[in-house]
């Protein structure tokens, strides 16, 4: 049978959204992604039941058109060879449509796996030497990511190599982006402005490079909540937005990136249940209705600038105009693909020339 045709190229979302007990949805949603006329589907690694290389591998399989989309994975946590050899594997399965996606995490989460934090000489030695092994060459090297004698792929299908992306959201990352990456995958909750500058940075950095600013592509990503009950809104929005203000770094960047106030985010911190939290995150540690409570003492305005929550078509018209800003993809974060047909719909008819 004959997929589904194309509705919305530009147009995203994640399998898997959250935490997932069982990785056999991730296929169920890819495939309802893909029938639901989306362009592309995105797995942010988990490891447990979200790993790239499995879960990645089964989403070829029973796709015919979708791009399929690490966002992300890491550089530290598999071997040089490891990670090159999986991506070029997905990209011959996929038939060319794996795009590998590269993030930093926060550096305790590297110190308590024995493994180098991730600088920017560990992002960009390492895309060299994931470049250099599908060209065909060996490699050796003795850096920050590691030690390698010698390094080489024995067997490399006949394959275009894939895109890889980098996670960015503060300056020096969106900078390292455009001067050495093929795309950034922005964060959510950015605001129009957010993206704008983000869009900005990125390829100022690119043009200073040497590079062509349009070859590098801008990944979008927003949190929507098409056509549900507040209560479902409150966990797909207000409680995601916690426990990105609560994560090391990453709230004070969303907050730079956005021009947000930035003593919301002491009041976050102050909040009782954070507070009891002595420095754990509150991501896995408070549930879903906890977060929710958290979340009162966050500007209304916040989440209305960063998400897409409504109507079907008021999200579309939302993603429309982030894309706007200076997205060339946007990417659903929130709601899983089987639950978009309506949204992508709406989304395609605001295309131009629709």
């Amino acid at each position: 049978m004959p997929t589904a045709p194309v509705l919305a190229p530009e147009l995203g979302a994640y399998v898997l959204p959250g935490r997932a007990s069982s990785p056999k949805l991730a296929v169920e949603q890819a495939v309802a992604g893909e029938q639901v006329g989306l362009g592309s589907v995105y797995l942010s690694e988990r490891l447990g039941t979200k790993d790239l290389g499995t879960v990645g591998g089964a989403i070829a399989q029973a796709t015919e058109r979708v791009t399929i989309t690490a966002a992300a994975t890491h550089m530290q946590s598999r071997h040089p060879l490891a990670l090159a050899s999986l991506a070029i594997t997905l990209q011959a399965l996929s038939d060319e449509r794996f795009v590998l996606g590269i993030g930093r995490s926060i550096p305790q989460v590297w110190k308590a796996h024995g493994l180098p934090p991730a600088t920017n000489a560990v992002l960009v030695d390492g895309l060299g030497i994931l470049r250099r092994l599908w060209a065909g060459e060996e490699v050796s090297y003795d850096g920050p990511l590691g030690t390698f004698p010698s390094l080489y792929l024995k067997d490399r299908p006949d394959v275009a190599p894939p895109p890889v992306l980098l996670t960015a959201i503060g300056p020096q990352a969106l900078k390292l982006a455009g001067e050495h990456f093929d795309g950034v995958l922005l964060h959510a909750f950015l605001t129009a402005e957010g993206h704008r500058r983000s869009a900005d940075a990125v390829r100022k950095a690119a043009s200073d490079a040497g590079r062509d600013p349009g070859a590098v592509r801008l990944y979008g990503m927003v949190v929507v909540a098409a056509d549900l009950p507040q209560d479902e809104v409150d966990l797909r929005v207000r409680a995601r937005l916690v426990t990105y203000l609560n994560a090391p770094k990453l709230g004070e960047s969303l907050v730079q990136a956005n021009g947000w106030d930035a003593r919301v985010l002491e009041a976050v911190a102050a909040h009782p249940l954070i507070a009891a939290l002595e420095g754990r995150t509150a991501d896995g540690a408070l549930d879903g209705e906890q977060l929710v409570e958290v979340s009162r003492v966050i500007p209304d305005e916040w989440f209305d600038e960063g998400a897409a929550v409504g109507t079907h078509e008021q999200c579309a018209a939302v993603l429309r105009s982030l894309q706007a800003a200076g997205a060339d993809e946007m990417i659903v974060h929130g709601s899983s693909p089987e639950l978009l047909g309506p949204t992508v719909r709406a989304f395609a008819a605001t295309a131009p020339g629709a």
